[in-house]
């Protein structure tokens, strides 16, 4: 079990700049009879210095960062989450503790009380934490809760929250894949797209493949969407294989497919090394869509240019927000959804390869939150 803690240090910064400051004294000679009753001279008061740049005050707040599988490095959904507690530390003033779960995650229970033993706010990251959430949170009343990816609500309760110290942090990932869905509609040249997901059969993902289905379709009715998950729940393995995300990619790319969206976590490396073998291979330009943070800015350079555009769901925000309540005492059970109104989701400009299309784009996402346009959550036939 590996345990990183991380402490943000405050206070003991200051420089000493105060040293070698001399006297006003000008070193001249006093006068041989001083004149009666004169009062001394006083010095001239100096300029206050100007106070250096403080980090923020320390809130005597720690926050359990419990991630999904592989922690910090996955450039995607671990490496947003990272972003919110940095962010959190350096505005906010928390110290943060981060855990990762074993290969299997069959530890998340336990880590999660370590955190509780020391955090008053403990968030996981992922789906996955809900039982093991639900656990902890009755074991440790005085102790918040929040789980990425789940309502944390009680629907065969009439939808409750399970507990008055666990909320849920959700996204609607369907708005935001619909706006690169339309994106890769626009900018593809063969009339083919295609669409990875790392692990089917749980219900999240397919919200990725509805919503990029959906967004393709309202700019191309006969676009061809060739779809394809790594593994099948409960084997997540899908999220931590980018051999086989790029296997599947190039067989896309054979098909016809130039533009690749994937929602694969981890997995998601292959497929822009697979863009960039297809492209070099064939000498006709293919591309990739990047999920959860701005994969332009993530993977190697070398791929770079072969990233068209990201669905953001910002889960940093999700992050930092929560830890905002805790810190403000606003922590509310029940669910908080991130959608576009919300700006909980997007996608990604950088690059500027969607910088032409951009104002078709944004009239999607106005229909969008003004209700116009449903994007659904299940794909068709789904």
């Amino acid at each position: 079990m590996t345990k990183t803690t991380k402490l943000a240090a405050y206070g003991a910064v200051a420089a000493l700049v105060l040293a070698a400051c001399g006297s006003d004294d000008d070193g001249a000679d006093a006068p041989a009879e001083e004149p009666a009753e004169e009062p001394a001279e006083e010095p001239a008061e100096e300029p206050a210095e100007e106070p250096a740049e403080e980090p923020a005050e320390e809130a005597g707040i720690n926050v359990g960062l419990t991630y999904d599988i592989g922690g910090r490095g996955d450039q995607s959904f671990n490496d947003s989450a990272a972003a919110g507690m940095d962010r959190a530390v350096a505005e906010l003033g928390v110290t943060s503790t981060e855990l990762v779960p074993n290969d299997d995650g069959s530890n998340r229970g336990e880590l999660l009380q370590l955190q509780a033993d020391e955090s008053e706010l403990v968030i996981g990251v992922g789906f996955a934490f809900v039982d093991d959430v639900i656990a902890a949170a009755g074991d440790n009343p005085d102790t918040n809760f929040a789980v990425i990816d789940d309502a944390m609500l009680d629907f065969d309760n009439g939808g409750v929250p399970f507990a008055d110290n666990i909320a849920g942090l959700t996204f609607a990932e369907e708005q935001g894949s619909f706006l690169v869905g339309a994106a890769a509609a626009l900018k593809s040249e063969t009339g083919s797209l295609g669409f990875i997901g790392g692990v089917s059969g749980f219900g999240l993902i397919e919200k990725f493949e509805a919503g990029f289905e959906a967004g393709a379709k309202a700019v191309n009715p006969d676009i061809v969407i060739q779809s394809q998950y790594i593994t099948e729940f409960p084997d997540f393995d899908g999220f931590f294989a980018p051999d086989r995300a790029k296997e599947i990619a190039l067989s896309m790319y054979d098909g016809g497919a130039d533009v690749v969206y994937h929602a694969a976590g981890g997995s998601g490396a292959g497929l822009f090394e697979a863009a960039k073998e297809q492209t070099e291979a064939s000498g006709s330009k293919v591309w990739g869509i990047g999920v959860d943070s701005d994969q332009y800015n993530t993977v190697d350079p070398a791929v770079q240019e072969y990233v068209l555009t990201s669905m953001l769901k910002r889960v940093d925000s999700a992050v930092f927000e929560i830890t905002d309540a805790q810190v403000a005492g606003t922590f509310a059970a029940g669910n908080t959804v991130y959608d576009l109104s919300a700006d909980g989701v997007g996608y990604s400009t950088t690059g500027g390869f969607v910088d032409d299309i951009v104002d078709q784009l944004e009239d999607f996402k106005a229909q969008i939150i003004a209700g116009d346009i449903v994007v659904p959550t299940v794909p068709e036939g789904g």
